[in-house]
């Protein structure tokens, strides 16, 4: 499975964002930050690293399901698929 170009930029740039979120995380426990305040971040880079793997999943899911793909569709992986699904849910 190939990922396409503008799901690739879109996954890079939310990655990106994660990597700013996690570097203001590092410096919020550094600073004394309250518990809730931390937490509250944590949950917003991982719910961003979820939607960037969910993205990249149905990238791959869109390409199996194509109808106008090239290609033998015989060796399609439907359990590979559903494992990459399923280990971020």
């Amino acid at each position: 499975m190939q990922i396409d170009e503008a799901t690739s930029a879109d996954v890079v740039k939310r990655l990106r964002r994660v990597e700013g979120q996690l570097a203001g995380i590092v410096r919020m426990i550094e600073d004394g930050r309250e518990c809730d305040d931390v937490v509250m971040q944590l949950s917003a880079a991982s719910r961003a690293l979820s939607r960037a793997g969910f993205k990249i999943v149905s990238s791959g899911l869109r390409q199996c399901l194509d109808p106008n793909a090239a290609g033998d569709r015989s060796g399609i992986d439907t359990e590979r698929m559903e494992r990459l699904f399923l280990s971020l849910a």
